[in-house]
């Protein structure tokens, strides 16, 4: 049985609220790790993402400006948090509550783990007005 739905007769999907959408990439933004619930909500098969760009769900709405504060955010503190609308493979899209940390290995690798729940819905709707004008501005 599928985890995540969406209303019907809209673009919107939707995931539980306790559930933890997870993804690692490598220092270039391609995915390393994705797991179940990730594949799901995206509309993806596990292998038709594995090595490919993470920004494969990143939704136009989106200003490029968010992304900038978020690359800011990880190279000075190590981690960053907040709103994204994300795009689905059926051009769908959903919204998450998105926590992305800069991991060093004892190798020196660096990868970025994603960990992704469940938006408030105030949060959303703010968000929705604040990209509208970010994007205008662009």
């Amino acid at each position: 049985m599928s985890k995540v739905f969406k209303e019907e007769n809209g673009d919107e999907w939707f995931f539980p609220d306790d559930a933890y959408i997870l993804s690692e990439t490598d220092s270039k933004g391609i995915i390393l790790y994705a797991n179940e619930i990730f594949c799901e909500i995206a509309g993806y098969k596990l292998e038709e993402i594995m090595g490919e760009p993470h920004n494969i769900v990143r939704h136009t709405d989106m200003p490029r400006i968010a992304f900038k504060g978020l690359w800011d955010d990880i190279q000075a503190k190590g981690f960053w948090t907040g709103i994204v609308k994300n795009m689905r493979k059926d051009r769908g899209y959903y919204w998450v509550h998105a926590t992305v940390l800069r991991r060093i290995h004892s190798n020196g690798e660096v990868t970025y783990l994603s960990v992704r729940r469940t938006p408030n819905r105030d949060d959303v709707n703010s968000c929705i007005t604040l990209y509208q004008e970010l994007r205008e501005a662009e």
